[in-house]
């Protein structure tokens, strides 16, 4: 900066400049009659100018230093502090997205080293030499989103008019990370995948895998193809022992031996000797034994009672116990009391049932429907919420509508409940019907309340149930067999392999490839 006295020389020289009020005739002029030739008063003529120029020029300070050296000095230096911001990472950097030009500050990118703009070394491969800039061919629209993930100091936004999967993809491509993606996925209302937990033990976990994982190897194939067969011959014995057939041979020697007074132990004795019950404990040995082991084997005890499969194995098992214990039981009681003893085995029989969702652990079909199921929930209870409402309004409106009709199968508004809820849902058993002209106009209102009613949350179910089928889809086309990732590690580790082999293997490439 220019001293105190380099400004006093400048404003003497300003103030000899403005006070110059003389007419000084010029000789650059041709004659005094020229307007051109004079100046006004109060305003110097050129030879006072550059007098006044040249005493500014040529002023020096005790250092022999001009105004202008001093000010070219003063200039270098700031162009040098400008130099040295920009090294710190100021300057601008120019990303060209097949032909769309986005510009931003080194330092924006840098926020984010393990990214694919963030780190020097990755970025370099696209970098063109001739343009000055960072040239990708990519999808123009998802870069709005990419840019602002490094503006935003990571937040992850879609554009609106680009779709999920090419976002996804640019994502992927650009590095940006499992958070980035995750966070995105969440954004967009996907659920998130539930961690999978295996035992630490190297035994435990190998029978974890054998009875949890049937594609892990071909023992484990092995079992879950016992399991089903076991859990379809106990469905078969269930439904079978109802037949009239077994059923009346079943009271025939019941009562032919009550007839015969025979004592409670032969009666016990001849139930335990029916080939339905011996089938059916053959099959609770096995069931029981699968589920001793997985409990026995499993990482987490906590989580294991939480699983739903495990509890339907547990329900499933149940009601032979208690009908065991109750025969048991019955040898010291009177036979007074066995028809209450009857009646509380067909309402625990009943859950045996349940063993037929045992299959949905071995079905991938059965499970993406019951994560369909659970994921909406709420479109299901709102379904639920809307048709009561509809039942509670149409069996009103029909009771009064047929109230004065004699034959009127509407007595009371509970007894339209049946019939709103069979027409709204479009069954229409016809065992109840009404009669009169307004009790038909509301019966027509209330099969097109019900048609709209249950359409409604159809197509969210439906959109729930595709994603986990094609997510699903995806996860068996990326699963890897843990025999084969062993296999494919310990050739890496010996030597024999190769890591090119085992990227492919895990859905990369080889850093050589990439670079290139």
């Amino acid at each position: 900066m220019m001293d105190v006295s380099s400004w006093k020389e400048m404003e003497v020289a300003l103030v000899s400049f403005d006070n110059a009020d003389q007419i000084v005739e010029d000789p650059c002029y041709s004659n005094d009659l020229s307007p051109a030739s004079q100046s006004r008063k109060g305003h110097p003529s050129c030879a006072n100018l550059l007098s006044n120029l040249r005493i500014l020029i040529n002023s020096e300070n005790a250092n022999n230093e001009t105004i202008f050296s001093r000010f070219s000095a003063e200039f270098s230096e700031h162009l040098v502090g400008e130099r040295v911001g920009m090294d710190e990472g100021d300057q601008r950097v120019i990303i060209n997205i097949a032909g769309l030009r986005f510009e931003t500050r080194l330092k924006t990118l840098n926020q984010f080293p393990e990214t694919l703009l963030g780190d020097p070394e990755k970025r370099m491969r696209y970098f063109d030499s001739m343009r000055n800039e960072y040239f990708f061919d990519r999808n123009r629209p998802s870069f709005d989103g990419i840019l602002y993930y490094y503006q935003s100091g990571g937040k992850i936004r879609r554009p609106a008019n680009v779709p999920i999967d090419v976002f996804a993809d640019e994502i992927t491509f650009y590095e940006l990370g499992d958070e980035a993606m995750d966070q995105f996925r969440e954004d967009e209302g996907f659920i998130k995948d539930p961690e999978t937990l295996l035992p630490t033990n190297d035994f435990h976990r190998q029978f974890w895998l054998l009875f949890e994982y049937p594609e892990s190897s071909s023992a484990a194939r092995g079992v879950a193809l016992v399991s089903v067969l076991v859990i379809v011959i106990s469905i078969i014995i269930f439904c079978m022992e109802t037949l009239p057939e077994f059923r009346e041979e079943r009271e025939f020697k019941s009562t032919q031996e009550l007839s015969k007074n025979l004592t409670d132990t032969l009666l016990a004795h001849s139930t335990f000797t029916d080939p339905f019950f011996v089938i059916e404990t053959a099959c609770i040995i096995w069931f029981s034994f699968e589920l001793f082991v997985r409990f026995i084997v499993c990482p987490s005890k906590t989580e294991f009672f939480r699983n739903i499969m495990n509890i339907i194995d547990i329900v499933s098992i149940i009601p032979y116990f208690v009908t065991l214990t109750t025969e048991l039981i019955q040898q010291s009681e009177l036979n007074g009391q066995q028809n209450m003893s009857l009646a509380i085995l067909r309402i625990i029989r009943l859950v045996r049932v349940f063993r037929i969702f045992k299959l949905s652990r071995h079905s991938k079909g059965l499970q993406i429907l019951g994560q369909t199921l659970k994921a909406s929930m709420r479109e299901l209870g709102l379904l639920i919420f809307f048709l009561f409402i509809g039942v509670i309004l149409f069996s009103s409106a029909v009771y009064f509508a047929e109230v004065d009709e004699p034959q009127s199968h509407f007595s009371s508004i509970p007894d339209g409940f049946w019939w709103a809820v069979v027409t709204m849902t479009t069954v229409g058993y016809g065992d109840m019907c009404p009669t009169t002209l307004g009790g038909k106009i509301v019966g027509t209102l209330c099969a097109i309340a019900g048609v709209l009613t249950i359409a409604l949350p159809v197509p969210v179910i439906v959109s729930n149930f595709n994603y986990f089928y094609h997510r699903e889809t995806e996860n068996e086309e990326k699963q890897i067999l843990p025999g084969e990732v062993e296999r494919i590690l310990t050739s890496v580790v010996t030597g024999n392999g190769s890591m090119e082999s085992l990227n492919k293997t895990n859905g990369g490439y080889p850093r050589d490839k990439a670079k290139k």
